[in-house]
């Protein structure tokens, strides 16, 4: 019998995601000028406040309310009628010294270069479990009901900030959800339902506006959204979708002023819009010693690679970790019956562990964790990323420091050749 699936999204100027962006440009700072930072900062944003923790161990300084405010401004709070705006918002940091007891498991000091020797000596940051999952229904291997609406909230934003005078009501915070219906053989058939939350300007005549974002969703921004996907999955719209768009009615009060923002609180948006499974722990806000973030991405390049060599068509990939331990506890994979080879999903795993190391000070070496990547993370998801190489400015008192970085390297397909090889495919 078919059934339906739903995943959501937020935007940008959602309040949670502004947190996880102001974390997660901190992170980026650190790591420009000092790589071998450690950080786990939590922000808070509420009416005109924004609250910094967390616990560092560097060598370096930052103006952490310069660099706050850069990230509210750029989201688009700029003026005061939002009642959280980017140069009169107060900042206060609460940021302090990482615990000893903490780091000592997991930065043990060696003097070798020795990749062997510094693999055994970093331990997990923290004890866990995380999890990563791809699979063929889109072409960047990730969940369509939630790439869509991914794609829906990418397109609103892309009108806000480039084309406002399409819709020029529309302010930073926003959220969509789309299901879909899907066949007994897990294909998706057709788009059920969508729902898309807007920001906007006040209007004279609610009424008005409320049929105005409607149409303007409907007309402008789906075909936008639609012309962009191949052909068949253009075909899963039609005029039997239900749309709910603003459903409550107005939405003037948004951001951190209509709800307070916390870093972390946006996990299955981040990964795959409650599809496979998730571990618990948030990425933003951590450098790549925490293997809530580092391992999370590692998994699902593994998972991506694994769909992309044809061993299966859907898989979801666990590793665990006990704290201060660089091995871990155990790798799991579960390819939901899709595997193309005569091995059970035990056997899989095993082979699959000898291709891919998962000590994280491995994981940081081959997904070169220890750059500034993170801040174009922290919105629209961490996996299903373009991978690119980009240069990135970072300013610290009176010195620019310019970095040529590649972004979302655990996107990269360069493992499918060596899966191939081990699964004779």
């Amino acid at each position: 019998m078919p059934y339906l699936f739903t995943s959501e999204s937020v935007s940008e100027g959602h309040p949670d995601k502004v947190a996880d962006q102001i974390s997660d440009a901190l992170i980026d700072h650190f790591m420009a000028f000092d790589p071998s930072s450690k950080v786990a900062c939590e922000t808070l944003v509420t009416t005109g406040q924004v609250v910094l923790a967390g616990e560092v161990k560097t060598n370096t300084y930052l103006d952490v309310q310069k660099i706050a405010r850069e990230v509210i401004r750029k989201i688009g709070y700029t003026k005061s009628e939002y009642m959280f705006e980017a140069n009169s918002c107060g900042i206060l940091s609460a940021i302090h010294d990482q615990s000893a007891d903490i780091n000592q498991g997991v930065d043990r000091q060696v003097t070798t270069e020795d990749f062997e020797t510094l693999a055994n000596a970093q331990g997990a940051g923290d004890q866990g479990m995380m999890f990563g999952f791809a699979t063929r229904e889109t072409d960047n291997y990730m969940p369509l009901a939630l790439d869509l609406a991914h794609k829906i909230l990418q397109e609103l934003s892309y009108i806000r900030n480039h084309d406002s005078n399409i819709m020029s009501y529309l302010r930073p915070d926003a959220k969509s959800q789309v299901t879909i219906e899907y066949s007994d053989d897990h294909r998706p058939i057709r788009i059920d339902t969508v729902v898309v939350s807007t920001q906007h300007d006040d209007f004279a005549d609610d009424a008005a506006m409320l049929e105005r974002i409607r149409e303007d969703v409907i007309n402008i921004v789906i075909p936008r959204v639609k012309v962009k996907l191949k052909a068949e999955l253009q075909e899963l719209f039609n005029d039997d979708i239900t749309y709910y768009i603003n459903p409550t009615g107005k939405f003037v009060i948004g951001g951190p002023h209509g709800d307070t923002g916390l870093t972390g609180r946006k996990i299955i948006v981040d990964t795959y819009g409650g599809k496979g499974a998730h571990g618990g722990g948030a990425f933003s806000g951590k450098d790549p010693s925490k293997v809530d973030r580092s391992a999370a991405y590692a998994t699902r390049h593994i998972a991506k690679n694994m769909v992309a060599a044809g061993l299966c068509d859907q898989v979801l990939v666990q590793v665990s970790y006990a704290i201060g331990v660089a091995k871990p506890c155990g790798l799991f994979i579960d390819t939901y019956g899709t595997a193309k080879v005569d091995l059970t999903d035990g056997e899989i795993a095993r082979k699959i562990e000898k291709i891919f190391d998962m000590r994280p000070y491995a994981i940081e070496k081959r997904l070169k964790l220890r750059n500034p990547i993170y801040s174009e993370t922290a919105a629209y998801g961490h996996m299903g990323r373009q991978n690119q190489i980009v240069k990135k400015s970072f300013t610290r008192n009176d010195e620019t420091k310019v970095l040529e970085v590649e972004l979302f390297t655990w996107e990269k397909l360069d493992y499918v050749d060596a899966i191939k090889e081990s699964f004779n495919l």
